[in-house]
């Protein structure tokens, strides 16, 4: 149990990393009668029509009014609608879990032979059997819940509340916020959790709060709303009261002006909203639904391991009945010989798999534990190995999620620290809320110096911004020899502001040929996914005390300061060292096409081409998965944009995953074949996500797909070399019992062998991978492993007949009352040469010599080994009806053994020669 103390011991540590998950607005699931089926596009055109709407007839339609619902009204809708609360994927119950830990076709096939085992007084078997199938599957059932359980706990549970306004409830008075104005004169106001809002309540919304639900703009001023984790834009949206401006000339739900969603937050500015919808009926509440809903496929791992167990079990069902007619026929003994084929059907079944798959997968998740990294789903590590096509969303994940000034530059694109200067002190002066842009300026404290604003300027007045102007200015005085005008904002208004442009010391007229030139320049930091503010001035006698927008008049354009989502200083390396690892790197966001490539070229991201998510919206299925092979970024997409896209990469035979840290992001976490949430990902997002990084490091992934290709590569060394020695013992088996007048090997001797075999196979999970086996992606491939299984078991075979031919004609064990001796004989070379395969194939090289196993296999290797000759030669040989061997026998046996290790090896050259080797 220490693999598990040790896994669950670092995950309790990693509870006190509280910065994992930012808030908790997924709670409770609704009753299933509340809950909704419906699509965000589904909901698109209902909220479409509340944003057209007047605001009275919204109101009429909600039942409501300006002064708010009483608790009365609101208690009744309360009950009709139910709690405002997202429905979020429920814990699976213990047995379900337990179920499904067990049921894989190796344990069903398993549990009938056990079953057949003990009907037929075959209790050792019955035992053997059962109990590989209870520690496969008690192995898998602990370590998933135990690692379930503690992704859970870390998740902090926090107390939402919202500031409602009630007609009757008369709550201490509160300062109204700016922009809520004399229009609305509540009764009162109150704090309320956010799971008791409904729809038609009157909500207050300020700097900092989380949108408790979908809700249209009564009152705003300075609204500035992060919609990152809805839509992947990582600028802030201004909103307004009407469906108007930069954020409602599409035709999308969330690029209207007057809506603001659940799962969003306020940045700057303070606004009065209407509740439209709550709980499940938002739009973050039914990509929840359809994120939490029941997935019944199958990812590539389970696919790949259902296809190798199923070719091991058809040909299990092929030999067995052909063991027992030959041995039914040429000996008469038809108990016995069901007896024998039973034998041989339990030797054919790799038990191991099971376990051995679990405990390696279980290794890995305690070692990515140890990096930080929360493995919900065991599949999930295989799944990392076998990745080939990476889908990444850009904002938070690729990117910081932070603004950043990028460049200032004068009017021409030349950089130039006057202009930073100048946009300095506007946003150093002005008296108004702050957004991220100001901010991004004001971090260059070094201008504040420079310029020695204390001794250097006075400010003398300001005037603010407004979403008509789309400008602000302030006036300073330097020196009191004279006033300037600081007049900063969008590219447009500023030019159609200014008569004038600097050209280093001196001005030049803005005639077309120069406003061409400008808007040339613009256009390039545009292209280059740069949010481009102009910066304007103009000196004015110091005679003037006050101004006015009268003032942003025959202005001078300095120049530019450009702003930037700057990605992750691990972004570039973690790419690359993908990339050599042979993973493409798709991106996919909600974010545009010129900020997109310009993230990717600075990451070092070669990009092969780009499509937005209105052309994906045209496209058929087959459209869509021949573009998503020749194209790099994916931007402009809604959520179900992006799941259909990983859909179409699976369908052409990638294993996909896919990370992202929000909202919009779900489906396709749970699309993918691995999911990998980042960081202060969302509920929803690390609810639908495989894997969850606590750092945010993204080199981690790297470590990530080493591991479970390592992981990969041991359990194709034991699926491989039971395939092969499977299928050469029964070959050899049915030989045998044409020409032998006695069975090969008795059931017990054939049920014991394989249990010592097995016990060896033990220590794979904890071998040594060779470089050069992880340095591209591996899948599973049912062809090859059938191709290496008849290529290599006639091999084992050889040195079989050999065996047989060795102890029928120089030990003379050839008669009935010999075979005692002879089955013993074979007894002991079968088990040496399986226990020694494992070291054979669990490389390319040379064996002992270019890579060795790690010490427990070695070890277990050398102790199953001579278990194996202790029981034919110890006191303990009559109870498993062998007998000792004679001393000339160990000459022919280390003969028996350098040969087949020889001929293995030149094979193994052949082979990978011919097929390669994965």
């Amino acid at each position: 149990m220490n693999i598990f103390n040790q896994f669950f011991g670092l995950f309790l540590k990693s509870r006190r990393t509280s910065h994992l998950f930012r808030r908790r607005v997924i709670l409770e699931s609704l009753s299933p009668e509340g809950r909704s089926g419906a699509v965000p596009d589904q909901l698109s055109g209902q909220l479409l029509q509340e944003a057209r709407d007047d605001l009275a007839s919204v109101l009429a339609r909600l039942n409501t009014q300006k002064e708010g619902l009483s608790s009365e009204e609101a208690d009744a809708i309360r009950e009709k609608v139910g709690l405002n609360e997202v429905e979020h994927e429920k814990p699976m119950s213990w047995w379900l879990h337990l179920w499904l830990s067990y049921k894989n076709p190796f344990n069903l096939l398993l549990t009938v032979l056990a079953m057949v085992s003990y009907y037929t007084e075959d209790t050792k078997a019955a035992t053997v059997i059962g109990t590989m199938v209870v520690l496969s599957t008690l192995i898998r059932f602990v370590q998933e819940r135990r690692s379930n359980q503690a992704a859970q706990a870390l998740k902090e549970l926090v107390s939402n509340k919202a500031t409602v306004i009630r007609r009757d409830d008369k709550a201490a008075d509160r300062a109204v916020p700016p922009g809520a104005g004399p229009a609305i004169q509540p009764a009162g106001q109150l704090e309320l959790p956010i799971k008791q809002l409904v729809p038609g309540d009157i909500v207050l919304l300020s700097a900092g709060d989380m949108i408790p639900a979908d809700c249209r703009v009564m009152l705003a001023k300075d609204l500035f709303v992060s919609q990152s984790a809805m839509t992947g834009e990582s600028l802030p949206v201004e909103k307004f009261t009407e469906a108007k401006g930069q954020a409602g000339n599409g035709e999308a739900a969330l690029e209207m002006a007057n809506l603001v969603f659940m799962g969003t937050n306020v940045v700057s500015g303070a606004a009065t909203v209407v509740v439209l919808a709550t709980g499940n009926n938002t739009y973050f509440g039914t990509l929840a639904a359809r994120v939490t809903a029941t997935n019944h496929e199958i990812n590539a791992f389970q696919a790949g391991v259902n296809k190798v167990s199923w070719l091991l079990i058809r040909f299990a069902f092929v030999m067995v009945p052909i063991v027992l007619l030959i041995n039914g026929f040429t000996k008469g003994d038809w108990p016995e010989a069901f007896l024998f084929a039973l034998s041989v059907a339990v030797g054919l079944t790799p038990e191991m798999l099971p376990m051995i798959v679990t405990s390696t997968l279980a290794k890995g998740a305690v070692i990515l534990s140890r990096k930080k990294v929360i493995v919900k789903r065991l599949d999930a590590i295989q799944n990392f190995g076998a990745m080939n096509v990476l889908c990444t969303d850009k904002t938070g994940t690729l990117t910081q999620d932070k603004i950043a000034l990028a460049r200032h530059t004068d009017v021409f694109g030349h950089e130039s620290e006057e202009v930073l200067g100048f946009a300095y002190l506007n946003s150093f002066y002005q008296t108004g809320l702050k957004n991220l842009l100001d901010r991004a300026v004001l971090e260059h404290v070094e201008v504040q110096k420079e310029l020695q604003l204390a001794e250097n300027y006075t400010k003398i007045d300001e005037i603010p911004f407004d979403f008509q102007r789309r400008r602000m200015s302030v006036v300073v005085s330097e020196r009191e020899h004279h006033h300037e005008l600081i007049c900063k904002g969008a590219v447009e208004e500023i030019v159609a502001a200014c008569t004038r442009v600097r050209d280093g010391d001196k001005t030049v007229l803005l005639d077309a040929a120069m406003l061409e030139r400008v808007h040339h320049v613009t256009r390039d930091l545009n292209e280059d996914g740069l949010r481009v503010v102009a910066v304007a001035m103009k000196e004015i006698p110091p005679s003037q005390a006050a101004y006015s927008v009268a003032d942003e008049s025959d202005l001078t354009l300095i120049g530019y300061i450009a702003f930037l989502d700057p990605p992750k200083e691990s972004t570039a390396p973690a790419l690359k060292a993908l990339a050599e690892n042979g993973i493409t790197v798709k991106i996919l966001t909600g974010d545009n096409e010129l900020v997109t490539s310009e993230v990717c070229r600075q990451v070092g991201l070669v990009v092969e081409g780009i499509v937005l998510g209105p052309q994906i919206d045209k496209m058929d299925d087959k459209a869509l998965a021949e573009a998503v092979e020749h194209h790099t970024i994916f931007a402009k997409l809604s959520p179900l944009n992006k799941e259909r896209i990983v859909r179409s990469l699976r369908g052409n035979g990638h294993v996909v995953g896919f990370m992202g840290d929000g909202i919009n992001d779900a489906p396709a976490l749970r699309a993918a074949d691995i999911g990998i949430s980042v960081d202060t990902a969302v509920d929803i997002a690390k609810e639908a996500a495989d894997i969850i990084l606590l750092e945010r490091s993204l080199m981690v992934l790297e470590e990530g797909v080493i591991e479970g290709r390592k992981t990969f590569s041991n359990m194709l060394k034991y699926i491989r070399m039971t395939a092969s020695s499977n299928f050469g013992n029964v070959f050899s088996v049915l030989i045998a019992s044409v020409f032998l007048p006695f069975l090969p090997m008795l059931p017990l001797q054939l049920l014991v062998q394989n249990l010592l075999y097995d016990v060896s196979q033990i220590a794979i999970p904890f071998d040594n991978v060779d470089a050069e086996l992880v340095t591209k992606p591996l899948k599973w491939n049912p062809d090859d492993i059938g191709r290496f299984m008849i290529f290599f078991g006639p091999i084992s075979s050889i040195f079989d007949i050999t065996t047989f031919i060795v102890m029928w004609q120089v030990f003379k064990a050839n008669t009935v009352a010999q075979q005692t001796l002879f089955q013993s004989g074979w007894f002991v070379v079968g088990l040496l040469t399986q226990t020694l395969i494992v070291h054979m194939i669990r490389t390319p090289k040379i064996p002992f010599l270019e890579s060795r196993a790690a010490w427990p296999l070695l070890a277990m290797t050398l102790i199953i080994m001579a278990v194996g000759i202790f029981l034919p030669m110890g006191p303990i040989a009559s109870y498993f009806k062998l007998e000792a061997l004679p001393p000339a026998y160990f000459a022919w046996l280390v003969g028996i053994l350098l040969s087949y290790a020889v001929l293995t090896t030149l094979m193994k050259r052949y082979y990978i020669r011919r097929f390669g080797w994965q």
